[in-house]
């Protein structure tokens, strides 16, 4: 079995240990760098998020593609920001110019306040819906042969195209943890996005977007992407005292208002997946063999926040255990952002191939195995 690496790009030198209080919002040198250092590391793909208040992530992810050759840039977009056809034009422009390397990753929105601050007021299931046939036009954008018309919920045009072409079927991602998420992403999703949940929480999540995708008609499924923030050093005790300072460093900027400066986290996420994951903080702190629940506690699971902690070892057999279950993408970022991606590249990624290329050459599979990370001082 396969399994890709997937880490998120960086456009300046700044991360939740050490957030930027003024400057230049975006340095292209360090984005150069950073993506360099990602591609060297031996990541196949970045993540190029979107947000209200950061840069467009059409842009950054031509500037990941100009500066690398072999890194894949995962191009997140809102549909409520660009009409499909227009989306369908510009990913392929990306894909042309990058050499078939654009991935699509679908928000459709977790937040109502979000949406608002750029003009949409869509409840959240009404978005998913918005995303479906957002979805359905831009694949036609790329397929149809001939100009074709659309009158739909959300989108009403006449004799488009045939529209620009990538060099390939550019894969589409879906994320979510919702009943809507799993009805868009198991019916249409190349790839389904998952936070870090417990393996068990995790499992069960892999099964309801498999549900989806038999419910779709599909004889397939979207392939299973979990996300992760790391923390590694050369022994467990030495990992866990490192996460401590760590968190407690977070614990800071998020009081103070996270990476939005006066931008309080609310008390009551709307979105199921920070939910879900403050859930599992609630249930306990460690979960299975690394899952360290804590970071989302301190960051009201504000985004991917659930931590795999331990030696290089340690963590590398967690990733592991979420491959046994379904997992072929898993997506690790730091805190310290640049030196960590260096050190899972360094330490922890040969690992998991290493060892992944060995059951392929015995005919071994992996078992899942849970087991608690009781670390002394680990709950200190």
């Amino acid at each position: 079995m396969t399994v890709e690496f997937i880490s998120a790009i960086n456009v300046r030198d700044h991360d939740e240990l050490r957030p930027a209080t003024g400057g230049r919002p975006l340095d292209p040198a360090y984005l150069r760098r950073y993506a360099r250092a990602l591609e060297d590391a031996g990541f196949d793909y970045t993540l190029v998020p979107y947000g209200s208040t950061g840069p467009d992530s059409f842009v950054v992810a031509t500037a990941v593609a100009a500066a690398t050759e072999r890194i894949q840039p995962i191009v997140a977009v809102r549909p409520n920001t660009v009409h499909p056809t227009v989306a369908a034009q510009q990913l392929a422009t990306l894909d042309q110019v990058s050499d078939g390397r654009a991935v699509l990753h679908v928000i459709s929105g977790g937040s109502d306040a979000e949406q608002a601050r750029q003009g949409d007021y869509l409840p959240k299931d009404e978005r998913y819906d918005r995303s479906e046939e957002w979805i359905r036009i831009l694949r036609r954008a790329w397929e149809e042969e001939a100009p074709f018309s659309h009158a739909g919920a959300h989108y009403v045009f006449d004799d488009f195209g045939p529209g620009f072409r990538p060099t390939r079927r550019i894969p589409i991602s879906v994320g979510g943890s919702s009943d809507a998420a799993y009805r868009v992403g198991g019916a249409l999703g190349d790839i389904f996005g998952l936070w870090g949940e417990p393996l068990a929480d995790t499992r069960e999540q892999i099964d309801r977007i498999d549900a989806s995708a038999r419910a779709a008609g599909r004889t397939d499924r979207p392939r299973i992407w979990v996300t992760f923030r790391p923390i590694v050093a050369e022994t467990d005790e030495l990992a866990w005292e490192k996460a401590h300072r760590r968190i407690a460093r977070v614990a800071e900027t998020y009081a103070n208002g996270g990476l939005v400066p006066g931008r309080q986290q609310t008390s009551d996420p709307q979105n199921v997946g920070s939910q879900r994951l403050l859930a599992a903080a609630a249930r306990g702190e460690v979960h299975d063999r690394a899952l360290w629940t804590k970071p989302a506690s301190i960051t009201n699971a504000q985004g991917a926040s659930t931590a795999l902690v331990g030696s290089y070892e340690t963590v590398a057999a967690a990733i592991l255990d979420y491959v046994d279950l379904g997992a072929e993408l898993v997506s690790v970022r730091g805190y310290d952002n640049l030196n960590d991606a260096i050190d899972y590249g360094r330490y922890v990624l040969p690992l998991v191939r290493q060892e992944l290329a060995h059951r392929e050459a015995t005919g071994r599979r992996g078992e899942v195995v849970a087991q608690p990370a009781i670390v002394e001082g680990v709950r200190a």
